[in-house]
């Protein structure tokens, strides 16, 4: 009794006790080892095979011409796919959590991978700012934007009160019974008094999606000469980057999804049309026009300028 006490004093009991715990931890930490390996490896193949695709010259050059194509053909597809859908339910989780706030996403997304890539190519933060500055100023057209239609289309439209009682409101409209005319009224008090609006319109939900498709091809194209100077030595690619960028490309995927639901399913030409031309216009504006400006205080610069070596994929003709 008193030797095992002694023993126990000593501290032979810990540390017999200690070496058993860290082979047990071992053998647990190896698989565990494994799959985070795998993993990464999955998300680097993965990664690097988006970014060749979308720094390509042939997407870069030919992905406003496949947009305009499906904005100009997609209200075709309204022929062939079923009224009874899931999606043609305007009040479908994805239109109600992600079509309203398009932007919201896409700022919060992409703001996230230019901040990082800016950052970890070059630790300076006045340099990552003003990457950043460039989705300030497409909020900017947007929000500019979106007032200016609203207003166009109040003043462009009218709002009709049908003669019928409330109930028959959309039967007495569709049947041409006669409307008692409400001249200063807007579209959405309108709307939210359940009349009838009439008058010209430009889709927004189009406009957006449009120009936040264009904006991920062109910020997330950069990635692939980010990721031919990190082979360098003494540079890390980072897995945080890599999975960022993973979640743009599937929210640029998201966006294309909705795009052509919405063409699909509720075409209403030429509204989405006019959205998309808009789009179109404003990406075309600052992305191959204002920001292919030399760099200075009233320009941010194209995507990967001062950020490598080599920026000469940034210059392609369009």
């Amino acid at each position: 009794m008193n030797l095992k006490t002694e023993n126990s004093s000593n501290g032979f009991t810990p540390d017999i006790n200690m070496e058993k715990l860290h082979k047990v931890a071992a053998e647990l930490i190896q698989p565990g080892k494994f799959i985070l390996w795998l993993l990464d490896a999955a998300l680097e193949f993965v990664t690097n095979l988006l970014a060749g695709l979308l720094g390509s010259s042939l997407i870069r050059r030919h992905f406003h011409l496949m947009l305009s194509g499906l904005v100009l053909f997609g209200p075709l597809l309204s022929f062939w796919v079923s009224k009874f859908n899931i999606f043609a339910n305007s009040n479908h989780y994805l239109y109600r959590k992600f079509l309203k706030s398009t932007w919201g996403w896409t700022c919060i997304f992409l703001g996230s991978f230019i901040l990082l890539l800016s950052f970890s190519a070059h630790h300076s933060l006045c340099l990552s700012l003003r990457h950043l500055s460039r989705i300030g100023v497409v909020g900017l057209l947007w929000q500019g934007c979106q007032r200016l239609l609203t207003m166009l289309e109040d003043a462009a439209g009218s709002c009709y009160e049908p003669v019928s009682p409330p109930q028959d409101a959309q039967s007495s409209a569709s049947a041409g019974l006669p409307l008692l005319l409400h001249e200063d009224w807007t579209k959405a008090s309108c709307l939210k008094a359940n009349m009838v609006w009439r008058g010209y319109e430009v889709s927004q939900d189009v406009l957006i999606l449009c120009l936040c498709c264009l904006l991920l091809v062109e910020e997330l194209s950069v990635f692939r000469p980010h990721l031919a100077q990190v082979k360098l030595p003494h540079r890390s690619q980072g897995a945080p980057l890599r999975f960022i960028f993973l979640l743009c490309v599937a929210l640029l995927a998201l966006w294309m999804f909705l795009l052509l639901c919405l063409l699909a399913h509720f075409p209403k030409f030429p509204a989405q049309q006019l959205g998309g031309a808009l789009g179109y216009l404003g990406w075309r504006g600052l992305y191959q026009g204002w920001y292919r400006q030399r760099v200075s205080w009233a320009c941010p610069g194209s995507p990967g300028d001062g950020l490598y070596a080599s920026t000469d994929t940034n210059k392609e003709p369009e």
